[in-house]
């Protein structure tokens, strides 16, 4: 199959804007709680009538601020409920969010506010506003959430009129300017994508028909990735637009207190987020002496979802589901606050084992597909039409092409307008309508997409051979020990990997097999040699390089002294690793595992 599209049901009209909803909740479900703050332990009710309120006033003091309609405000914080409203607020006046993330560095903060042009920025604390104070960019006005930003545009905005924000939002126009989100910039300079308010109510409409059992008024959703990141903001807004009840947690490190006394019915994750969870439950098995339980729950797991697709499970089958059921599969849905009907997880592969672990034990996770170019998800799937290891079929209105490169083409109306200020680039990633998106798949008969690689990840050895790099690294991050790792091998004569260890997991290896630490004990610093650790990795690397052909296939691997993280430059926001930045800082280890006396006999 090399094309497939959905058709339509539902068009944005032209007068549509993403206010209409906040404000249709305010005169049609008035009492109706729309957001959960927390205080404390408690989580505190915001109904629809005070939220459009509340954007109302904000709204007022963007206005006193100087802000028009096409002016661009940076908002700059983890999630919590003060970006949904400021972001809203934006919008309501008019003017485009520019979203950065609040781990981004100085350096960043200044390309992105003097590329944009933004007029004002919206930071969380005082370390923010002093890396924006700074910068060279200089705009008008910076304002903290924590120092009071809130307070200070509601007292600014006491004397305008509520009626300049109601004629402000109703000029605002489906093909208006709405965000400008910047690439997270695996490689390169960010870019910064313009999407238009009829990309985002197109995405909402249309995932909200797929995804009717999660984006509905009797649901709920916590929200802990960064609302800085397209697949944050689509789940924002599609929230408040289905009268979805949202929550806010800015720290993950509390994410498991949060889920349980949030309650959410649906959870959205990048794939490490899972991974994690899965490997944490299963090492906390193993260290309480249940690991041959938890061993068995996890392949009954799998094979129940297996045979989902294959008939259903056999009666046999049915009876050991339901007893892990009991000993393990209720234990880790209580974790997540035991209503969560099924997670949507985004950003990279997943992988097929976790993804029928987790359906098995009653935790469906429904993989799709998209970028910041495309308003996040155009394929998904479906509760009630799942295929585990694809990212689903494009949603209505949508199509996907498979080029005769094998590179994953895009079209319809979620395609961004372009890049800001960039013609050259936006002519070449778009063309006759179709978004290049730089990834490698494949469709089947029925439309269902799964992605294979990365066009410009995709690693050539000296003997010809393509290799993507994501199947082996996803299966390799599948292995608890292992934190992130990265495939090399392009122009080289076999295939090798970087690996780190799971600072989280460390410890608890280290106690189980007497090795003592003279440091940080979540540091590998002193196990890089270590032959036990070498041989835990060396496993997983057989196991993942089952998924591949011998040619493929992992011949070394060497072990860092350190994660991959955010603060270190290796990683993006959603937990991608920038493969370049890699490659430059680990070039003496690369080079050592092509070494000419290591070098062993081609397979």
């Amino acid at each position: 199959m090399r094309e497939y599209s959905v058709p339509a049901t539902v068009t944005v009209r032209a007068e549509e804007n993403l206010l209409d909803a906040v404000y249709a909740n305010a005169a049609e479900h008035a009492g109706e709680v729309l957001v959960r703050i927390q205080e404390g332990s408690e989580w505190r009710g915001v109904t629809a009538a005070e939220f459009a309120t509340r954007v109302t006033d904000v709204a007022r003091g963007l206005i006193a601020r100087g802000v028009e309609p096409g002016d661009r405000v940076a908002l700059l914080s983890r999630t919590r409920f003060e970006w949904t409203l400021v972001d809203y607020a934006i919008v309501a006046v008019g003017g485009v969010t520019v979203p950065i993330y609040e781990t981004s560095s100085a350096s960043q903060i200044e390309w992105i506010l003097t590329d944009s042009a933004a007029v004002g920025i919206v930071v969380e604390n005082a370390g923010h506003a002093g890396l924006v104070e700074r910068s060279a960019a200089q705009p008008r006005f910076v304002l903290e959430i924590d120092g009071g930003a809130v307070d200070t545009l509601v007292a600014d905005g006491s004397s305008v009129p509520a009626s300049q924000v109601e004629e402000r939002r109703a000029a605002v126009k489906a093909d208006d300017l709405a965000t400008l989100i910047y690439t997270s910039g695996t490689t390169g300079r960010p870019k910064g994508c313009e999407l238009t308010h009829r990309n985002l109510l197109t995405e909402i409409v249309a995932v909200r028909e797929v995804l009717a059992e999660l984006l509905n008024a009797n649901s709920s959703v916590l929200l802990f990735l960064p609302l800085a990141h397209v697949f944050g903001k689509v789940i924002q807004c599609g929230a408040i637009a289905s009268r979805t009840v949202i929550g806010h947690t800015p720290d993950t490190k509390n994410l498991l207190p949060d889920l349980q006394s949030f309650h959410p019915t649906f959870l959205l994750a990048v794939p490490r987020v899972f991974e994690k969870v899965y490997n944490g439950a299963r090492q906390k098995a193993h260290d309480e002496g249940k690991g041959s339980i938890f061993d068995a729950a996890t392949d009954t797991a799998i094979a129940w979802s297996r045979a989902i697709d294959t008939g259903g499970p056999s009666l046999g089958l049915r009876l050991k589901h339901m007893l892990f059921d009991k000993l393990v599969y209720g234990k880790l849905r209580a974790a997540t606050g035991g209503q969560v009907r099924a997670a949507v997880s985004g950003s990279a592969p997943l992988g097929e084992r976790l993804g029928h672990f987790f359906r098995g034990v009653g935790l469906p996770i429904l993989e799709g597909y998209g970028l910041t170019e495309t308003t996040a998800g155009i394929t998904v799937n479906a509760i009630t039409a799942q295929r585990v290891g694809t990212v689903g079929r494009p949603v209505p209105g949508h199509g996907v092409r498979i080029a005769e490169d094998g590179e994953i083409m895009l079209r319809g109306d979620i395609v961004f307008r372009g890049y800001w200020q960039n013609p050259s680039a936006t002519a070449e990633a778009v063309e006759d309508g179709w978004f290049h998106s730089g990834d490698i798949g494949e469709l089947d008969d029925a439309g269902y997409l799964t992605i294979t690689g990365r066009k410009k990840e995709l690693l050539v050895t000296a003997g010809g051979k393509n290799v993507a790099p994501a199947v082996l690294e996803d299966r390799l991050r599948a292995h608890p020990l292992v934190g992130q790792c990265m495939v090399v091998g392009d122009g080289q004569p076999f295939i090798a990997a970087l690996v780190t260890v799971d600072p989280e997991a460390l410890p608890a290896w280290r106690e189980r097999n007497n090795k003592p630490a003279s440091g940080d004990p979540s540091s590998a610093a002193d196990l890089v040699d270590d032959p036990e650790l070498r041989g835990e990795i060396a496993a997983a690397v057989e196991e993942a390089n089952q998924a591949v052909s011998r040619a493929e296939r992992i011949r070394k691997f060497r072990i860092l002294p350190a994660d991959f993280t955010e603060a270190g430059g290796e990683l993006t926001p959603t937990l991608k690793v920038k493969r370049a930045v890699v490659a430059s800082q680990y070039a003496d280890e690369i080079t050592a595992l092509y070494a000419p006396a290591d070098t062993p006999a081609p397979a």
